[in-house]
């Protein structure tokens, strides 16, 4: 009798791949159309793959506890000839010539088929296989060979159409596109620009998330003209969210694979425009570090900042950093942390707002200014960043006991 593949299903917009929990039936056994056989496990919930046709099944494929790719083959039914028709039907072939140009079509066309001759499926023990790709997420070797030589990454065809199958960005498209640049105006970018722009690029490679609050200044500008030297807005925000990380630990930690990893201080980096980008020179134990002490080596910081004088070293590790945007004008902002960080504070500008007193019963001004928490969320969820931001507000409105 003809067979039918059952296949691992799109299981969500994200998932590329699933491990299987479960297998309900065993070969031979009667089956309907749509009825759950295997159970699967996403990193989000446990789901059923269903059969696509009522018949007997013929072999399952998986073992339990192993992980398979969106599109695996996951065992065979033997179908009518009808419904062996009409999914052989609606399988589209893939267009031709596009063998040479996708990497891996055609060992997936090699996998298929020993699976079909009775070699079963070999567990994903790569990269995912995705259900279906556009724009640049398939390169030729050509292309890939050309993007080498030019040193461009994926992003730099981002602004490029594709004119090629499955809106795919071609050789041509890649020529033309250069063509067009070298007529516009352009110099090399600095070695700082470089820099910045490969941080950001491995940085939103993660998950980022941003959460945001108002808080008063009104106590911390207060107390600030009680000290000398008098810190800056941003410091009061180092000094709290230092002081937040080591009340909780856990929200310090960085995820490395499968391990969390502690930080074995609270290292907090501070942005610190420089010429042609931006610097983050670390404070090392801010938690321990006095405002006192914060303002003089802030100032030193900057100094060498400005200069370009801050060394590898000095910008290494920390597992957060504040950025001070409102020192633009700017009130909002979603600032993304360094790849080695997992925490990215932002302040925005001081501003005055009317604010209802209660015992007054009537509006009074207070200074304002909203404070944004960017976080790696494969290390902390949302709430936990918000307990966090919550208690960075908290020690900011009692700034006596920073």
């Amino acid at each position: 009798m003809p067979q039918v593949p059952i296949i691992m299903p799109q299981l969500g917009e994200s998932i590329a791949e699933a491990t299987v929990v479960d297998i309900k039936v065993k070969p031979g056994e009667e089956v309907v159309s749509d009825q759950e056989i295997i159970d699967v496990e996403t990193n989000k919930a446990v789901m059923g793959v269903t059969t696509p046709c009522k018949g007997k099944i013929d072999k399952i494929s998986v073992q339990l506890k192993e992980t398979y790719p969106v599109g695996a083959v996951l065992g065979y039914v033997e179908a009518s000839e009808e419904d062996a028709a009409r999914f052989k039907k609606t399988a589209p072939e893939p267009p031709k010539g596009m063998a040479r140009e996708i990497p891996g079509r055609e060992e997936q066309t090699a996998v298929a088929a020993r699976q079909r001759d009775g070699e079963g499926v070999r567990p994903s023990g790569g990269l995912p296989v995705p259900a279906a790709a556009k724009g640049a997420g398939f390169l030729s070797p050509r292309m890939r060979a050309r993007m080498a030589e030019l040193q461009l990454t994926n992003a730099d065809l981002a602004g490029i159409l594709g004119t090629g199958a499955g809106s795919r960005v071609t050789i041509k498209d890649l020529e033309n596109f250069l063509n067009k640049i070298d007529s516009q105006r352009t110099e090399e970018a600095s070695a700082i620009r470089a820099g910045v722009a490969d941080a950001m690029r491995r940085s939103w490679s993660r998950p980022l998330a941003t959460i945001g609050s108002s808080v008063c200044l009104d106590a911390v500008l207060q107390d600030r003209q009680s000290r000398d030297p008098k810190p800056g807005p941003a410091l009061y925000v180092v000094r709290a969210l230092a002081l937040a990380l080591a009340e909780n630990p856990a929200a310090a930690a960085k995820l490395i694979g499968g391990r969390v990893v502690q930080s074995e201080s609270i290292d907090v980096g501070v942005a610190v425009e420089a010429e042609d980008g931006i610097m983050v020179p670390i404070i090392r134990s801010a938690d321990k570090t006095s405002l006192v002490d914060l303002t003089a080596k802030y100032k030193e910081l900057v100094n060498l900042a400005r200069q370009r004088r801050i060394s590898p070293d000095m910008q290494a590790g920390g597992i957060a950093a504040v950025s001070n945007f409102g020192t633009f004008g700017v009130e909002w902002g979603t600032p993304i942390p360094l790849p080695d960080q997992t925490l990215l504070l932002g302040l925005g500008v001081g501003k005055k707002v009317p604010s209802w007193n209660e015992e007054k019963k009537e509006f009074v001004p207070k200074t304002e200014a909203q404070i944004t928490l960017s976080f790696d969320h494969r290390s902390i969820d949302g709430g936990g960043a918000g307990r966090l931001l919550k208690r960075v507000i908290e020690l900011l409105d009692d700034p006596k006991k920073l």
